[in-house]
């Protein structure tokens, strides 16, 4: 699971469909923290990382699904497709 979107890094790098994945997740009972990793390419290193924190459900599904779907609330991940 992965999102796609064009994405331009903090020096300038513009990244067309970027694939943007979900990685080093923390769970409590109520609180997911985890980092989006940006890559222009998937075989290659990583060009940005951002971390999140959301309400993490202990019942629901599973935290990574979880992640995606709170990121999909946020207006800057407005515009991503499911990649």
């Amino acid at each position: 699971m992965a999102l796609s979107k064009t994405t331009t890094s903090v020096h300038g790098l513009v990244s067309p469909n970027a694939y943007h994945r979900v990685e080093d997740t923390t769970i409590t009972k109520t609180k997911l923290r985890f980092c989006v990793r940006s890559y222009a390419d998937v075989t290659k290193p990583a060009f940005a990382g951002e971390y999140y924190e959301c309400a993490y459900n202990l019942t629901g599904e599973n935290p990574i699904r979880q992640a995606y779907l709170y990121l999909k609330t946020l207006p800057e991940w407005a515009d991503a497709a499911d990649a």
